[in-house]
């Protein structure tokens, strides 16, 4: 845990989540805002998502991975892509990046506009149990995009991973905004609802549902349709952060297959 947790790069990596989730819900919350001299379209706000998230993946993916999003950080743990201290300190600066974006937007804008901040509620009559299978399949297909088009192990032609996952999230808005005002991020439902302090008897749902369906779109795709072959050692210092690179992930595999060589009969 220490090999990872005190080094600068970890602490940019945590920083550089916190700045990107405030950013981002600053962006997609502020397009969402009813204006008396414009009301904002469902495109407008499925691109203002769309475009944040791949405007800052662009920015900030070399950095931390660029997830700001703490169901996406939660799945890529589950798939065993990162430690469990690395999983804890991303959320907490996601939720506190978050909540700053929000509270900033509160400060900028008239009273007459912010009105509820943007506050995910379920739209049109739907039931909690019908949100919630809207927020899992919504984030499901957004992990999914995340982790294929990030995946350094293929060779085929990817084209712009950055791009690709705006499009995923802007495709979640247009069809979301309708049931729930699309969350597949509790960040973002959590934020609004902290600075207004109102929180709806649904709230589980914004957290439920993206959590639920990005951890099935790790386990499906980390597990079963593309996955690591790796033993249990090399599973567990990943959990544990005991390694500082790919390279050296590599270096302490190769030590071990040869000591095991060496000790077998």
């Amino acid at each position: 845990m220490r090999k990872e947790v005190l080094t600068l790069a970890f602490a940019r990596a945590v920083f550089v989540e916190f700045l990107a989730t405030l950013i981002f819900v600053f962006i997609g919350l502020g397009s969402a805002l009813k204006w008396p001299s414009a009301l904002p379209s469902i495109l407008q706000i499925s691109l203002a998502f769309g475009l944040g998230i791949a405007t800052l993946v662009q920015a900030f993916g070399h950095i931390s991975g660029a997830h700001i999003n703490p169901a996406v950080t939660i799945a890529f743990f589950v798939g065993n892509q990162i430690s469990f201290f690395r999983m804890l300190f991303y959320v907490v600066a996601q939720l506190v990046g978050a909540i700053t974006g929000a509270g900033i937007l509160y400060g900028v804008t008239p009273a007459n506009t912010h009105g509820n901040l943007a506050i995910n509620a379920l739209n049109n009559n739907i039931t909690p149990g019908q949100a919630l299978v809207v927020e899992i399949l919504l984030t499901f297909q957004l992990a999914m995009c995340i982790f294929a088009s990030t995946d350094n192990r293929r060779t085929d032609n990817l084209g712009s991973p950055a791009l690709s996952i705006g499009l995923s999230v802007c495709l979640g808005h247009l069809i979301g905004i309708y049931f729930t005002g699309c969350s597949m991020n509790p960040a973002r439902s959590f934020a609004p609802s902290v600075i207004m302090r109102r929180f709806s008897s649904a709230h589980w749902v914004f957290w439920v549902g993206p959590i639920l369906g990005a951890v099935l779109a790790a386990l499906l795709y980390f597990y079963i349709l593309v996955p690591y072959c790796m033993n249990m050692p090399d599973r567990i210092a990943i959990v544990k952060g005991t390694y500082e690179s790919e390279e050296e992930w590599e270096e302490q595999r190769e030590e071990r297959k040869k000591s095991m060589e060496l000790t077998s009969p």
